[in-house]
């Protein structure tokens, strides 16, 4: 009808059809319609689909063009929301059991819970029939408008199997004296309208007498003054009713319009210009283009360019009532012209869900992935359907279904769970801890026993056992082996770039003075030895200044080293983020070359003073601190050469604690084996520190 009322632009308005092919202006030109347009519908069930979650769902529709176009927008708009289909299957209208067994078997093999539904009532009655002989529950139907209130389906005897079927229908409003009008009714009133009597008769189980109808005596004889009491309770509920009631009154605006504009455009007295109302059907349809009102409950009533009304749905939930019976309960509506996050108006909590769930039902192919995991595709299956796969160990994912894991930053780590990053701690070797704590304590406590060997030595410099030693040069190096064990303090806390530039020139600097001062012991030792005989040249040289000058050039060769080290690659604060939970914070030495530079120099000036320690240990008496130098020595270089492969071999914290350790053991090393035994003899034998005795006149 719509295309032969086309061809002369006769007006047609449909308060029932719902066919988005009936949207084609090129096919449809003169088609109106008071119901949503089915892409409306399939775009709003793909949503409301969305907005519960489901991403697995199937897929049901009659093989006619409502259902076949409404499933097919419907899939559509479902697969550009991210969700997908378990399975599309069709209720085939040209078979008696519509399709019904196959329907069964594939819900109930599937893993999907939610099924879309586009069909109408009685071409659903045989699929849920063999639903109920099949006992398939446990689904969550999600219903179109032809369906969803259906009472050829709604009722209790399908209720174990349709449970919690949530769906759109047609918009609901009102008819102003709609309720009036039917109460009012009386077939002695119309006794012409036989839709009326027939009403009458099912609704109060009595029958009307007509001419030559012969009724039992146990037949209800239907007199008109039967009550109608609650009969129309619901007819605040208006569906279908209302869109008729809209295309009414549009048509009737339309001609209400078209009629002001006559009369407007009337030159003479309005009496004048009466005259048979006569419409041609191309300004009926062109009034019909132009209307625009509001309803008394406030809708607003106008067309699109392709003949539809503003989308309105409204969203209703099955529920089984107190007194008994299946009702359609409106949850909510659906609004197609509202902007994006504001078409729906859903409370969810009032929801009854199949078999009495109080939570949104799941319909999912695949369990979430929770934080900590990442989805992985599984091959020849859909992307919704996956596995979860654990983060990396070194990343985490913080939310559900991540589709990748991600690195924590530099100075962070995964927690145990992989879904959230920790602040790493920093780790140096600190004041507070114990370990730094106790290497502050020897430190210090060991940097005071050269200073009281300075003072012992300052009180009795008048003795023979320290003036035989070079006393300037023994001060010197117990000044310098106190700097020794300070400089080890230098290495301790958190790494600043200043520190970093101080520890390891300042433990070169210090090292190398003590080392040249026993340097310079042990030439002054050999050089006095060679002096002795009467022809040898080397008295010019028995002077002090010889081994101030040794000192000197000896340090400033080590200055010169550090200057340059500084200068061209300095230390610098560096963080190892190579350990999982820490950040090893510790001074990098810039030029590793440089360092070991200086380490061998300072082996290269211990090695010399040992082998010349070495070769001058049987002088005489008088001259024996040759053998303590080269004990001393040999100590000194036994603690380094330990220290190298230790100090590589570890990191961190504990690498500092070694070169401290190494420094303290080499300091101490040198007090014990040049000064105690000198100590020893000041104060416990007193006797022995005489001229004689060193001589070797002494009493034996």
């Amino acid at each position: 009808m719509a295309r032969v009322l086309g061809l002369h632009r006769y007006p047609q308005i449909s308060y029932f059809s719902t066919s988005s092919l009936l949207s084609d202006r090129t096919q449809f030109p003169s088609f109106f319609r008071t119901v949503p347009s089915d892409t409306f519908q399939s775009r709003g069930l793909a949503q409301l689909v969305s907005l519960f979650g489901w991403t697995w769902v199937g897929l049901i529709a009659e093989d006619t063009d409502y259902g076949q176009e409404g499933i097919r927008a419907t899939k559509s708009e479902i697969l550009k929301s991210g969700a997908c289909i378990a399975f599309t299957e069709y209720i085939l209208t040209s078979r008696l059991d519509r399709n019904a067994p196959r329907l069964s078997k594939v819900i109930a093999e599937s893993s999907a819970t939610a099924v879309v539904i586009f069909s109408s009532g009685s071409n659903l009655l045989p699929v849920v029939e063999e639903l109920l002989k099949q006992n398939i529950t446990g689904k969550t139907w999600i219903a179109s408008e032809s369906w969803s209130t259906s009472a050829l389906v709604s009722k209790e005897k399908y209720w174990s199997v349709l449970q919690g079927t949530i769906g759109f229908a047609l918009h609901s409003g009102q008819v102003p004296g709609f309720k009036d009008f039917l109460i009012a009714a009386n077939p002695k009133k119309t006794p012409d309208d036989f839709y009326l009597k027939e009403f009458w008769e099912v609704n109060f189980g009595c029958k009307w007498e007509t001419p030559g109808a012969i009724l039992s005596n146990s037949t209800k004889k239907c007199t008109g003054q039967e009550p109608l009491g609650n009969t129309f309770s619901s007819v605040l509920v208006l569906r279908v009713t209302y869109s008729v009631y809209i295309a009414v009154y549009s048509l009737a605006w339309a001609l209400h319009n078209m009629l002001n504009l006559r009369l407007k455009a009337c030159p003479a007295p309005p009496e004048k210009c009466q005259k048979p109302l006569s419409f041609r059907p191309w300004e009926v349809l062109h009034g019909m283009k132009l209307v625009r009102f509001t309803t008394k409950d406030d809708r607003e009533v106008y067309f699109d360019m392709n003949g539809n009304l503003p989308a309105m749905y409204d969203i209703v939930n099955w529920q089984m009532g107190a007194q008994g019976g299946v009702q359609q309960i409106r949850m909510g509506s659906y609004n197609g012209s509202a902007r994006e996050g504001n078409k729906f108006t859903v409370n969810p909590t009032a929801i009854q869900w199949a078999r009495g769930q109080t939570q949104v039902p799941a319909s999912v192919c695949s369990l979430s992935c929770p934080p900590g995991f990442r989805k992985t595709a599984i091959p020849g299956k859909p992307v919704c359907c996956f596995q979860c796969v654990p983060c990396p160990q070194t990343d985490i994912s913080n939310q559900t279904d991540a589709v990748d894991c991600f690195r924590c930053p530099w100075d962070q780590w995964p927690n145990v769970q992989q879904n959230e990053c920790l602040l790493k701690a920093i780790e140096f070797l600190s004041f507070e801890e114990p370990l730094g704590a106790t290497l502050v304590a020897t430190s210090v406590t060991s940097s005071t026993i050269p200073v009281a060997i300075l003072g012992l030595f300052i009180r009795y410099n008048t003795t023979p056992i320290v003036r035989a030693n070079n006393y300037f040069l023994s001060c010197l190096l117990l000044l310098s082996l106190s700097l020794c064990f300070l400089c080890s303090l230098t290495l301790i806390g958190y790494p600043q770039p200043e520190k970093c530039l101080l520890q390891q020139v300042a433990f070169g600097m210090v090292f190398s003075l003590c080392v040249s001062c026993v340097l310079a012991k042990t030439i002054t030792v050999v050089i006095a030895f060679k002096a002795t005989k009467p022809d040898s040249s080397l008295r010019k040289w028995t002077g002090a200044k010889v081994g101030y000058h040794i000192i000197s050039c000896c340090v400033f060769i080590q200055l010169c080293l550090c200057i340059t080290w500084l200068s061209s690659s300095p230390p610098f604060p560096q963080y190892d983020v190579s350990q999982p939970e820490v950040i090893i914070a510790s001074c990098n030495e810039g030029s590793p070359t440089a360092f070991w530079c200086m380490l061998g120099y300072l082996a290269l000036l211990a090695f010399i003073s040992f082998v010349l320690a070495f070769l001058a240990r049987r002088l005489p008496d008088s001259f024996n601190e040759a053998k303590f130098i080269t004990f001393s020595m040999l100590a000194f270089l036994s603690v380094w050469v330990s220290f190298i492969p230790a100090y590589l071999s570890t990191r961190g914290k504990y690498s500092v604690a070694m070169e401290i350790f190494a420094i303290l053991s080499s300091s101490w090393a040198l007090v014990i084996c040049i000064f105690v035994p000198k100590c020893y003899i000041i104060l416990c034998r007193p006797e022995l520190n005489t001229k004689e005795s060193l001589m070797g006149r002494g009493k034996k």
